[in-house]
């Protein structure tokens, strides 16, 4: 592995370690109180995914090849603008919000965000070791059709959207919401970028029948054949 690898590996290790201390913090003063409000709860689940996330980063082949870095970036900008707006969007506005939801609707939406991380590790342990966190080509790489994937293409990103539209609607931000729109636009060119060069890495015809049998994004969303 290079320097920039382990560099990389360790500042992942790095932010593991304060969201986990973010997570503990967040947790301890909800045990304190005995209660848990709909807030507080996609905070600790975003909390506890983003950690578990880092820490299996180890559990990845060595990578064979990945595009230039100057397509990657097409998409990662949306997608950090959008994560930046939809954690902190509400700072500018006093967290004062659009509406106010019922609680049932509140843990309706905390529960859609349970559901969204839940499927994004459904879909991490179908990869297993062929997940990355960027477009690339793995060693002895093959089109995982099962679990998940046997809904949507890009499951992980799927479950991401679904609980990052939840979290927005909830606190009732317009910043928050464009944040999830842009998220979901950066993972749709992502999505994009990755079967364009997984299909020139593996062949075409590794891809095709898989995509003309099963939506992008969104399960159960019509085909063209």
């Amino acid at each position: 592995m290079t320097i920039l690898g382990w560099l990389g590996r360790g500042a992942l290790a790095l932010l593991g370690l304060l969201m986990a201390a973010n997570a503990v913090g967040n947790l301890s003063a909800v045990t304190q109180r005995l209660a848990v409000s709909p807030p507080e709860a996609i905070t600790l689940m975003w909390d506890v995914w983003l950690v578990s996330w880092i820490v299996t980063v180890v559990w990845s082949r060595p990578t064979a090849n990945r595009p230039p870095a100057i397509d990657q970036l097409v998409h990662w900008l949306p997608t950090v603008a959008g994560i930046l707006l939809l954690a902190f969007g509400s700072i500018g506005t006093h967290f004062t919000p659009l509406w106010r939801l019922p609680d049932v609707a509140s843990w309706a939406l905390a529960g859609g965000c349970a559901a969204g991380l839940l499927f994004t590790w459904w879909a991490r342990i179908s990869l297993g070791s062929l997940w990355s966190g960027s477009v690339s080509r793995k060693d002895d790489h093959t089109v995982i059709q099962s679990g998940p994937y046997r809904l949507v293409r890009h499951p992980i990103y799927t479950g991401l959207i679904l609980a990052a539209f939840a979290q927005a609607i909830q606190i009732g931000q317009a910043a928050n919401l464009l944040g999830a729109l842009l998220m979901t636009f950066g993972f749709w060119l992502k999505a994009r970028l990755e079967e364009r060069f997984l299909s020139q890495e593996l062949g075409a015809d590794a891809y095709a029948d898989y995509r003309r049998r099963t939506p992008m994004l969104i399960p159960f969303w019509p085909v063209r054949g």
